[in-house]
């Protein structure tokens, strides 16, 4: 896939400043509220089933899990919105930010700082997110030719090999059907989310540059409020040393 982006692997490999694990599960939890409100029956929705097993994956404990699902039926506690925010960081790259809020008038001027401080501008809805297309992503363990064909006959569009894990790529309304494809082939499905993907990617070759949309990325993920970033650069891990 010409426009994969390294950032959600480079997340995982830097931690993504896990340095609180009360925020993680915050953000955690608040991406299961949003998900339960299509339906509390893990089982006949798909979106909630992928929150559930993101957050058990993080070691979230059933009662928190369980304790973000209710309060979709909760009239009086305050209920939270979905919003994607999109903007510019240093060398030109495009920028998608997906958050959760119960106060726009929070989040948002949350968001705009980190921006700003750290060399970037939020644009106008619809300036940035054309550059992304809504995909579904899994990680397999594993790599090599084999499971590159296994993955291609679970349905898989686009399969990509590094550091010892494939990342299968799938239209958006077909995530449920290929990972459980993935399984029924004997393969150990690391992860599933739905992602945005962009389309082309910026290769970004100095240091200063490259240390500046790290900075700006990290500032984004710190946000409470915000539960995924995604990022169209291309960039050497070197630059990051």
């Amino acid at each position: 896939m010409s426009g994969h982006s390294k950032w959600s692997t480079i997340k995982r490999q830097k931690g993504a400043k896990d340095a609180a694990r009360g925020a993680t599960f915050t953000k955690l939890g608040n991406a299961i509220a949003i998900a339960a409100r299509s339906g509390i029956d893990p089982d006949t929705n798909f979106s909630l089933r992928l929150a559930i097993d993101k957050a058990k994956a993080a070691n979230m404990p059933m009662s928190n899990i369980q304790r973000s699902i209710d309060r979709v039926k909760d009239k009086s506690a305050d209920q939270l919105q979905e919003v994607i925010y999109e903007g510019y960081g240093p060398g030109g790259v495009a920028i998608l930010v997906e958050a959760a809020t119960d106060n726009l008038n929070r989040t948002y001027p949350d968001v705009r700082l980190a921006f700003s401080k750290h060399g970037g501008n939020m644009a106008e809805k619809g300036a940035v997110a054309f550059q992304f297309e809504r995909k579904g992503q899994i990680r397999v363990r594993g790599s090599g030719e084999d499971i590159e064909l296994v993955a291609i006959e679970a349905g898989a569009d686009d399969v990509i090999s590094e550091d010892g894990e494939t990342i299968v790529y799938c239209q958006a309304n077909e995530l449920s059907t290929v990972r459980d494809n993935l399984k029924d082939k004997g393969l150990e499905v690391v992860e599933a989310e739905l992602s945005y993907i962009p389309k082309n990617t910026v290769e970004i070759t100095d240091k200063e540059t490259a240390g500046k949309i790290m900075r700006l990325m990290e500032a984004l993920e710190d946000l409470d409020d915000v539960t995924n970033t995604y990022v169209n650069f291309d960039i050497d891990e070197q630059l990051l040393g």
